[in-house]
């Protein structure tokens, strides 16, 4: 049987996505046949503005709709709190349970080696321009570092807790600096080893951000 040429194209463009095999392809598009005409260009109008209506944020790299976005630009939000998370949907994910009141940073990956992806590949070093220029308006007290509990991901934040401390100056008399009291954790407690934040309840990400350690 041969394929329509527009089928096929659309189920070669649904294989692109993660996740998303041959056959589940298949199925979605041939859903989509059955879809009233105005469904079907409302959907395209929807991704075809994803793109265009949307922004990275200047300061913490999630995605918005302005630059800052809502988080960064609130005003009631703690910004001497960074978390530090791999993906947008991390931010959406610790948000659902309202109790994180500081701040993000996205990083839109994690060190990965085997998919030739390193800390040049990643905002890392937006994070830490930001500590180091901090002292310009507010003084950040925590770093929040809540990547995967993934292998990628462990690795990710012992890279980033060894250069947030390689950057801490000591005083001329020896003393720790305002820059040293940068408390450094680890979200801890109720993710297992090897789950996505992204897949985890509220609760389990409330309990893992309330049990994190200092790291």
């Amino acid at each position: 049987m041969k394929i329509p040429k527009a089928v096929q194209n659309l189920v070669e463009s649904f294989e692109k996505l993660p996740g998303v095999g041959q056959k589940t392809a298949q199925r979605l598009t041939f859903y989509l046949l059955h879809v009233p005409q105005s469904e079907l260009d409302s959907f395209a109008r929807a991704i075809g503005s994803l793109k265009n209506n949307t922004l990275v944020c200047s300061v913490c790299l999630n995605i918005g709709e302005k630059d800052p976005c809502d988080i960064c630009s609130d005003t009631q939000r703690n910004k001497d709190t960074i978390c530090v998370v791999e993906q947008p949907l991390d931010v959406l994910a610790l948000e659902k349970n309202g109790k994180y009141q500081g701040v993000y940073h996205v990083l839109h990956g994690k060190i990965d080696p085997l998919n030739n992806i390193g800390p040049d590949e990643i905002y890392i070093g937006k994070l830490l321009d930001r500590i180091r220029d901090s002292k310009n308006s507010h003084t950040i007290s925590e770093v929040i570092i809540a990547t995967n509990p993934t292998m990628e991901g462990e690795a990710t934040a012992m890279y980033i807790t060894k250069q947030i401390k390689s950057q801490i100056p000591a005083s001329p008399a020896g003393r720790l600096s305002l820059k040293s009291q940068i408390k450094i954790t680890r979200i801890g407690r109720g993710l297992p080893v090897g789950s996505d934040i992204e897949y985890a309840d509220e609760v389990t990400l409330q309990r893992a951000m309330e049990g994190r350690q200092d790291y």
